[in-house]
């Protein structure tokens, strides 16, 4: 039996470990930078300056945020019940089916605002929908979520290839996509609404469906903290035997916790197909439900730290394209690989610092 986890202060485990996971992937990323021969505070520079530095480049930070937000949600909640939902990816993209089918039939004729709740319905319904499956095969027949989730993102990949392919694609277009949505479809972007009230705003793909995800995370929050249903949800995660001894019904929790987790994954792809394609395309998801995994870890499964751990993701996005177009020696493989080491670092070696941590931190006897 492994060791116990030494008892720290909230302040070390939400804040001191996040940021010493980050200052250790920086600093690597720092010395692959140094190797290429570039300087890494420069780069730092120009990552920071893409990401914060002007209105457009603010707004495409947290476009990527907003995807960011509702997978590491869904990690999340599937966290706190001893899950790990790996199928966020396949949630999101047979989501986006969802919200499609309601904006193709209901954009000649509806303007948006009504079209959006069924959009969001439809994203968490078919979210939730394919997160069933291997919720039922954990509960009710032993089968571990990790393997059928990880195969459910293949077969949501196959499926939505085929519909698009053969069902859903224009006749007479060789695109394997959908036909782009009427205005009525389409949610309105940032900037239109500061519009709406006079102002101006750079263009950018920031759409409204970045407060739809602001307020999921205040769900999300309630939902675990102030409900009995997250009160059951986070004795199940912290030991099962006392959770079945107090009466907690297992397979019922692992069900309701991954359709939630399915649906909260699938409101991505209100982002992508409402939000900022105005049409369902092939690999929409673009890898969005795996990042959130890590984001979810680093945000120690706590809306906050998700929200800024995604805008952290969301500046290695943007900021990581512009750094790859300033300084062409830093390759977008190498962009890649710097967000590789974040992953690294704030998942698999989250708990790298705690050792040393827990000794420092540890109440002396009196």
């Amino acid at each position: 039996m492994s060791a116990p986890r030494a008892a720290l202060p909230a302040w070390v485990d939400y804040g001191l470990i996040p940021i010493l996971n980050l200052a250790a992937a920086f600093l690597v990323s720092g010395l692959v930078v140094l190797l290429i021969g570039e300087s890494p505070v420069e780069a730092v520079k120009v990552l920071l300056f893409g990401a914060f530095g002007y209105e457009e480049g603010l707004g495409f930070t947290l476009y990527y945020a907003t995807n960011f937000i509702f997978t590491g949600l869904a990690m999340a909640v599937a966290v706190h019940c001893g899950l790990f939902n790996i199928g966020g990816e396949g949630q999101a993209y047979v989501a986006g089916l969802g919200v499609a089918l309601a904006c193709l039939a209901m954009d000649s004729f509806a303007p948006w605002w009504v079209i959006l709740p069924f959009a969001i319905l439809g994203a968490a319904l078919f979210g939730a929908a394919w997160a069933w499956v291997p919720a039922y095969l954990q509960a009710r027949r032993g089968s571990h979520v990790v393997i059928t989730t990880i195969m459910f993102n293949f077969i949501a990949a196959s499926l939505m290839v085929y519909l698009l392919v053969n069902v859903l694609k224009v006749p007479g277009s060789m695109q394997p996509e959908t036909r782009t949505f009427e205005e009525g479809g389409r949610l309105p972007f940032i900037h239109q609404v500061v519009e709406w009230f006079g102002g101006t705003m750079a263009h950018s793909p920031l759409n409204l469906s970045f407060v739809i995800a602001l307020l999921a995370a205040f769900g999300v929050w309630l939902l675990i903290w102030r409900t009995r249903l997250g009160y059951e949800i986070r004795t199940m995660g912290h030991n099962q035997t006392a959770a079945v001894y107090a009466g907690i019904k297992p397979d019922r929790i692992i069900i309701i916790t991954m359709m939630i987790s399915g649906g909260l994954a699938g409101m991505m792809a209100l982002n992508e197909v409402m939000g900022v394609q105005h049409r369902l395309l092939i690999d929409f998801t673009s890898g969005y439900g795996f990042v959130g995994i890590a984001v979810a870890f680093m945000g120690r499964s706590h809306p906050v730290g998700i929200i800024l751990a995604s805008v952290l993701f969301g500046v290695l996005y943007q900021g990581g394209a512009e750094l790859a177009f300033e300084i062409p020696a830093i390759t977008r493989d190498m962009i890649i690989t710097i967000q590789g080491l974040v992953i690294l670092f704030a998942g698999a070696l989250e708990h790298m610092f705690r050792p040393a941590l827990g000794a420092m931190f540890r109440p002396q006897p009196a």
